[in-house]
């Protein structure tokens, strides 16, 4: 099931299927996401979904249930 994901601030959107990794739809995108650890522990990948929940992007994939999801990027200056 192809469910649509939007990048925000740049608003970029694609399609992702349910179970396939964040960073793997972003790359796909065009969208880079700032990683370092890749485990989740360092939170340099934390982005925002939906407005609500803050996920590591690196550790974390596609959820069912949904039609779309709002990926809300930030940036942290130090990374």
């Amino acid at each position: 099931m192809s469910i649509r994901i939007r990048f925000l601030p740049d608003d970029v959107v694609t399609t992702a299927e349910v179970g396939e990794p964040l960073l793997h739809v972003a790359d796909r995108a065009g969208i880079s996401i700032p990683t370092g650890c890749l485990m989740g522990s360092c939170h340099a990948c934390e982005v925002e979904i939906d407005g609500e929940e803050s996920v590591c992007s690196c550790i974390s994939s596609v959820p069912c249930g949904r039609e779309e999801l709002t990926i809300n990027l930030f940036f942290d200056p130090t990374w």
